[in-house]
């Protein structure tokens, strides 16, 4: 593999046949978890997906009104400070080869998800040796493992449309997690509050390699009905375009 070849990869296609690939060339035991097509954000889609929904992918146009807002976000963020209810326990990548964003969506749907991985595979490995990193060193540890390159470069070619390597479009990925001060309430580092409801344990939260880091959204009562809005009011509201795909990780569901 060349240095350029680690910094520029070919775009995976949304399409769970071959992001189930991956993940399985990477260790996921996909007879118990797969990934399968959200057909729409309405209610009665969204009743079809199989539940519990463990982690949700959105494949976006990146568009200048989308990349505006995300700058300001990540600007509001930084100047407001850490976010508090961020749980400091969520694996997360910086993404710094190009067209990589399949890859890292993937690894942060399976690294913050209850799912089973086989011991010693390439996601199980990476997931440990990255555990105590920065987000930055792991992106070096990822663009350094051939491993993850052959794995995505063998998962690309098995897409249904011709690969562009210059696409405009950018994969992100949404998992729930631990409100940070429940964290702390169950770990006895601060008491409980007696006026806390059963709703707010967890936050929905935005895994975007490009980004400076996790992307706190706000309570997350349904994981994938909150995704869904959350896709009408900052996405779909932002471009005329009709390339969205959103898909979700789940149990799977036997053939009949």
């Amino acid at each position: 593999m060349s240095s350029s070849d680690k910094l520029r990869w070919i775009p995976l296609e949304s399409n769970p046949e071959v992001f189930n690939k991956w993940a399985q060339r990477a260790g996921l035991i996909t007879a118990q978890d797969s990934f399968s097509d959200v057909y729409g954000l309405d209610d009665d889609l969204l009743a079809l997906v199989p539940h519990p929904t463990k982690a949700v992918i959105l494949l976006f146009p990146d568009v200048p009104d989308a990349k505006k807002h995300q700058k300001e976000e990540d600007a509001r963020i930084s100047v407001q400070g850490s976010q508090p209810h961020l749980d400091p326990t969520i694996f997360y990548v910086r993404q710094k080869i190009s067209n990589a964003c399949g890859t890292i969506a993937l690894i942060h749907a399976l690294a913050n998800s209850d799912v089973s991985w086989a011991p010693h595979s390439a996601l199980h490995n990476f997931i440990i040796e990255g555990q105590e990193k920065t987000p930055e060193e792991r992106a070096e540890i990822l663009q350094n493992r051939t491993l993850f390159f052959n794995i995505h470069a063998e998962s690309a070619q098995e897409g249904q449309s011709a690969a562009n390597i210059d696409t405009d479009l950018h994969f992100t990925c949404f998992v729930s997690a631990p409100d940070a001060k429940f964290r702390k309430i169950a770990s006895g580092e601060m008491p409980a509050e007696p006026q806390t409801t059963a709703g707010s344990e967890l936050r929905l939260i935005e895994l975007d390699g490009r980004r400076p880091g996790p992307i706190d959204h706000g309570a997350c009562t349904d994981l994938l009905k909150d995704v869904a809005n959350l896709v009408k009011q900052r996405y779909l509201s932002q471009t005329e375009s009709v390339y969205f795909n959103l898909m979700s990780l789940g149990p799977t569901i036997p053939d009949d």
